[in-house]
Order: C-alpha cells, then structure tokens, then sequence
C-alpha cells in the first residue's frame, strides 16, 4: 500500500479540496453478474461486485490503541504518504492503518479519492477498505490486512533477506489472474469505467494463500464512457509504469492501465524491475529491452527469470509473451481489453492449479 516517493510523474498538484464528506465525485453503476457466472475455461467469476458494509469512522484514540501508539515494531511498509502499521482492531479483527503525511505526495484530494472509490466500488479482487480518521489534522486509513504484503517484496530480495523463496511458476500467474481481474472489474463492470493509473508491483497485495488484491485507488480516474474515449488529465504513475501515449499528450484511457498491466507481467516472466539503468546498454528499459524478445522463441527462454527453470512448458512460456507483448505495444489501440487478458490467463492457470491438486 504505497505509492513510490522518489520517482513518479506528477505535474502541480491543484488546490486541495475539502476532506469529508467528500463531493458526489462518482455517478457509477456497477454492473450485476452475468447469469451465467462462469468464464473462459469454465472458470468462477469470483471478481464480480460483492456488498460489504463499507468504511466506518475511526477515532484517532481507537487507531492509537489499534497499532499500540503507532509503535515502531508495528510498522509493515513506508512511503512518500507516510507509514503503514499493523493493528488490531477493538473487535479483533488484524488490520493495516495508513498514516498519512499530508507535508507528503498524497494529500487531501488522493485521501478523498481513495475513500469514495472503494465505498463505492467494491469486489474481491480489491482492497477493502474498514474505514478512515479525519480527526483534526489527522488522516488516517485503515484496510484489510494483507498478510504476505505485495508482489514486489516476493520478486526482489532485499540484500539482507537471506531466506528468499521466489513465487514459483503457477503461483505467479495465478497473481497475474487475480489482478487481472481487478482491473477488468474497474474497465467491465463499473460504469463509467475506473482507470487505476498506478497500477505496479507494490499495489499488489497478497494475502497468507498469496491470493491477489489491486490497492491504493488515490490515484484512479473515472473514465469516458464512450467507446475509446479518454479524459485528459495531468500525468500521473510510476516511471517505467506509464504508458507512453499517456505521457507524451495526457490523454488518459483503460488502455493505460493494459500497458502497466504488461509492465508487471514482464516483471512476473523476467524477475526484471521495469527500470535499471545498471544493467548493460539497451536493457536498462524492461520494455524496450523485452519487447523484440517476446516473439522471439530463442530470446525469449533466455529472458525467464532463472528461478523459474524447468517449472513452465514452451507452450505456456510462448502464450504469456504473447499476453504481455500485446499488452505492451506503443500504440494503445493495439492493446487488448482486460476481459481479454483474463479470458487468455484463466485456462492457463486452471490447468496449472488442476495439476497441483491432481
């Protein structure tokens, strides 16, 4: 749950805007499960929209007592927005509490968002979010907790992080899926259609069965509701994440968050982060470097992440690189939908899990 703090697009922020209640931001309507629930595959629709009680107030005397006085032993991540602490809630539920900085990146209008999104868009391959603090000066949200923490801790070790274990094959696609399906809830069955426009690693958060759910919506934008349609709007992401049509004109549209979809299955296939300017002349850039490989069947074996030897077939190999080839074009009519992404991820993963369990 952290937006990066040292190397995001951000052009000047506008005022803030009051805190709460916050403006009838979202005319949405959510779309009510097909009749028939099941996918490409066979597979369960298990990301259509659900109702959940939705966020509650919290007291900063309660939060307090939740993370035991925002103790240093509790904190579980940090970010441009502060920290974020582990707590226990007064029914017992485990919690995670985000402390905003509001002298941070995510201020007033980012806290705003974030709440009226997820009150208002709910599904299980979202966060949920329990509820927020508004007292004072105070910002505070707290989610569900997410046991494993995000995709990014379980691609790249930190250096003194000597017991490891990189995901392995079948868990990494089935995270793939899950947060496929995040984002073809937002683009599908929301309307007018939500674009994430931060969608990483790190906004991918796993729970103990390293289940997948999409998080922090401070950034997201309702979309057009015409077809193709964007909405300009001034840049915003995580450098190597940002489509390029978004940066070049600010142009916003679902397509944006396809491409960033196709960053992070880069970083699934190759162990690669999408920026290294370490790495040797021509692979600094993931997608530039990974992009003429993805077709190629002698490259493209070359480019797995070695962790994954002898666990995938050629033929589930080839299928990924051509998702996330497609997913990645330069030219954004070119990408495909998410409900296309899913429908070509499901089978894949089904018969991975059938044989695991078989």
């Amino acid at each position: 749950m952290n937006h990066s703090s040292n190397n995001s697009y951000s052009s000047p922020s506008p005022t803030p805007r009051p805190v709460l209640p916050p403006p009838s931001l979202l005319t949405l309507q959510i779309s009510p499960p097909p009749n028939n629930c099941s996918g490409a595959g066979g597979e369960e629709r298990d990301h259509i929209a659900i109702k959940r009680p939705g966020p509650q107030p919290f007291s900063l005397h309660q939060l307090q007592i939740a993370t035991n006085s925002f103790s240093e032993r509790n904190i579980i991540g940090r970010g441009g927005f502060g920290c974020v602490y582990r707590g226990i809630l007064a029914d017992g539920r485990v919690a995670a509490v985000k402390k905003l900085d509001l002298e941070g990146k995510q201020g007033e209008e980012e806290f705003c968002v974030e709440i009226e999104m997820l009150s208002r868009v709910q599904a299980p391959k979202l966060l949920e979010l329990l509820g927020y603090c508004t007292e004072n000066e105070h910002r505070l949200l707290v989610y569900e907790y997410m046991a494993k923490g995000n995709l990014q801790q379980h691609l790249y070790p930190d250096e003194d992080d000597h017991g490891f274990v990189p995901l392995d094959w079948t868990t990494r696609l089935k995270i793939a899926l899950d947060a496929a399906k995040g984002l073809e809830f937002l683009h599908e069955f929301v309307t007018p259609p939500i674009i994430h426009r931060d969608f990483k690693c790190s906004n991918i958060l796993l729970d103990d069965k390293l289940n997948a759910k999409l998080s922090d919506f401070g950034l997201a934008k309702v979309g057009s509701n015409k077809v193709n349609g964007d909405v300009s709007t001034r840049v915003l992401g995580t450098h190597g994440y940002v489509a390029p049509e978004y940066v070049l004109t600010g142009h916003l549209t679902t397509k944006s968050d396809v491409y960033s979809f196709g960053v992070v299955l880069l970083e699934i296939l190759t162990g690669r982060v999408p920026v290294d300017m370490k790495r040797p002349a021509g692979e600094g850039v993931l997608v530039s470097w990974a992009l003429p490989r993805l077709t190629d069947r002698d490259k493209l074996v070359g480019m797995v992440d070695q962790a994954l030897a002898g666990q995938y077939s050629m033929k589930e190999l080839i299928q990924v690189a051509a998702i996330a080839a497609m997913c990645i074009q330069p030219e954004a009519d070119y990408r495909p939908l998410m409900i296309d992404v899913v429908q070509s991820l499901a089978p894949l993963v089904k018969q991975r899990l059938q044989n695991r369990t078989g």
